[in-house]
């Protein structure tokens, strides 16, 4: 019996470890941290030429910033929330009044 707990508790720690890696926050977060890194570095020193078709704004820098907010707040929604495993079904055989 105590293997069947053992063997039991390595699979509900399995399925929590995979629920959080394949959480789509994870994902998207990650993503957009990546992302925003290289719009913000682009940003850092626009050409005068891409200044110009952005009228002044620096486009590529704001965007950046707000590509890393967003994916910092996926993160920490993560971190904050992290997804629960599935909760397993009652087998058939286990229901009342069989």
């Amino acid at each position: 019996m105590s293997d069947l707990h053992k063997e039991v508790s390595d699979l509900e720690r399995k399925s929590a470890t995979a629920a959080r890696l394949f959480d789509i926050r994870t994902i998207i977060g990650g993503l957009f941290v990546v992302y925003g890194v290289i719009v913000t570095i682009a940003g850092i020193s626009p050409s005068e030429a891409d200044l110009k078709k952005a009228q002044g704004v620096h486009i590529n820098l704001w965007t950046g910033l707000a590509m890393l907010a967003l994916g910092l707040f996926f993160l920490v929604w993560l971190k904050l929330r992290p997804a629960q495993p599935p909760a397993t079904a009652p087998d058939a055989g286990d229901a009342p009044g069989n």
